[in-house]
């Protein structure tokens, strides 16, 4: 690295989201228990992408700020949320912060999912890499609220693939951009939207 030159805080938004994905998706098809979702979701998927997003707020690209801290700051919420809403523990010390209640998740899904919408829109105006993560990130959310709300049990299950695809594709962006400083360079493609 040059002297001087600072780090792409993207890098480690991109792990913490594309790894935080994975492992849910993993719980999401039984396949791991909640534990490593929760530390991995207050950790690296929320603290890391949380403090990544503030490092875009200092580099002036907006788009990533409000990306890394809306996703950081999900990640927590998400975490506590599993974590408060089903503990009969907490229920019984802090009853406003559980149990959850009928669809409360599912609601919760869909704030975000108009969220990630919106940077659907402006994810397309970079590469396609970012456009398919986030066209693949709104498809699995709007599988999530199907689940939830409609009760269709596939519509939970094709998202969880859906969203370890986009897990990948984040994991894949974060490295094309962590490797071409070793003169890696992976394709990427241009923009859909110029």
């Amino acid at each position: 690295m040059a002297e001087g030159k600072l780090g792409n805080p993207a890098v480690v938004g991109l792990a913490g989201f594309g790894l935080t994905t994975f492992t849910l998706q993993l719980f999401n098809l039984h396949i791991i228990g909640l534990a490593p979702v929760i530390w991995l979701g207050i950790v690296f998927g929320g603290s890391c992408q949380l403090i990544a997003g503030l490092m875009e707020f200092r580099t002036g690209n907006n788009f990533g700020f409000m990306a890394f801290t809306g996703y950081g700051a999900f990640w927590i919420s998400l975490a506590l949320l599993l974590t408060f809403g089903t503990s009969p523990v907490i229920a019984k010390l802090f009853p406003v912060l559980s149990p959850l209640g009928k669809g409360d998740l599912g609601w919760f899904l869909v704030g975000w999912t108009i969220f990630t919408a919106i940077l659907f829109v402006g994810s397309m105006r970079h590469n396609t890499v970012l456009a398919l993560v986030f066209l693949t990130l709104l498809l699995g959310f709007l599988g999530l609220d199907g689940g939830e709300l409609g009760h269709i049990a596939i519509a939970g299950t094709m998202a969880a693939y859906d969203l370890i695809l986009c897990a990948f594709l984040a994991l894949y962006l974060g490295a094309s951009t962590a490797l071409a400083d070793s003169g890696v360079n992976l394709p990427v493609g241009g923009p859909w939207i110029k």
